[in-house]
């Protein structure tokens, strides 16, 4: 008969992380920069929005969001990750793997909700530019938001106490971090309630909102089509940090849905590695270059605010 610490482990280990010598200084370096990057990024995004009332606007507002969001989920993965990168032991608390796990599923799922409001923004704002300001004013946005961040939470809280209570019958994680799969299949009893409770929350969190993107595209692709060049080369330059945005979350988000699903121990562990992380680090740094380059009028405000910054310094 197995003793409750096994079934009930106090720790977990991490199994992909390797000696990699002298090397783990550099990688440990690279990390950190990319970590910097992130947060120096977004803050800017976020301060900037903040700051500048001009951009008080929904669509700014929606992009200070998801710089939240960003800060939000790498905040819980790099300083844990830098430090096991220089650790030479990889064992995470039962308590804070299942705080990191929270952490990601609420992340993952913010991340698409948020860019699905994005999407109705622009809808409306294309399709329907006459009620645009009656359509999105400030209750509707907070509305829009709330919706966005409550239902993720409390959805993925349902699964974490699902996961919670399984008894466990091992404590390795073929993984660099703490997600919700990989410790449900150490399970020693039937998890199917915790698989369909784990789908219908990807369904309404990942798959609806995909969907309903897609399907504003297309909305606003009838009408382009309808309208003249200038309006076509208009509505191009307002979606396409969205766009972007949009393809480079899902492309990140379908390679850690590949490595949860397939067989990928024949990979090498630095491949698995990057691969398991990639929507916790590409898309941080690639939303606020996307948006603070492609945007003329925050692209003005940074510049402006540098400007300020620099001669400011000089006195």
């Amino acid at each position: 008969m197995r003793s409750n610490s096994s079934l009930n482990p106090l720790y977990f280990q991490f199994t992909l992380f390797a000696d990699y010598g002298p090397l783990r200084y550099l990688f440990f370096i690279l990390c950190l920069l990319v970590y910097m990057t992130i947060i120096s990024a977004n803050v800017v995004i976020i301060l900037t929005v903040c700051l500048e009332k001009s951009l008080h606007q929904p669509m700014y507002i929606f992009i200070c969001s998801l710089s939240c969001n960003s800060l939000y989920g790498s905040a819980c993965f790099f300083p844990r990750f830098l430090s096991d990168l220089l650790s030479d032991t990889h064992f995470i608390s039962r308590p804070f793997c299942f705080i990191q796990m929270y952490v990601f599923s609420t992340y993952a799922s913010c991340e698409l909700t948020i860019l699905s409001i994005m999407a109705y923004d622009r809808l409306v704002a294309i399709c329907q530019p006459l009620h645009y300001h009656s359509k999105m004013m400030v209750k509707t946005v907070t509305q829009l938001l709330m919706c966005a961040v409550l239902y993720p939470a409390a959805a993925c809280g349902f699964c974490l106490c699902l996961t919670v209570r399984l008894p466990l019958c091992g404590n390795k994680l073929h993984r660099v971090f703490c997600s919700n799969l990989p410790v449900v299949q150490l399970s020693c009893v039937d998890t199917t309630l915790n698989n369909v409770a784990g789908q219908f929350v990807a369904i309404t969190t990942i798959f609806i909102p995909l969907f309903f993107v897609l399907f504003t595209y297309l909305r606003i692709l009838l009408v382009c089509r309808r309208s003249s060049s200038e309006f076509r080369g208009k509505a191009l330059r307002t979606c396409l940090p969205h766009i972007v945005t949009f393809m480079t979350y899902t492309f990140t988000i379908f390679c850690d849905w590949s490595l949860n699903r397939f067989e990928v121990d024949k990979l090498n562990p630095i491949i698995r590695v990057v691969l398991s992380f990639e929507y916790l680090t590409i898309p941080p740094i690639s939303n606020p270059l996307v948006y603070s380059l492609n945007l003329p009028q925050m692209r003005g405000v940074i510049w402006g605010f540098m400007i300020k910054f620099k001669t400011q310094m000089k006195h």
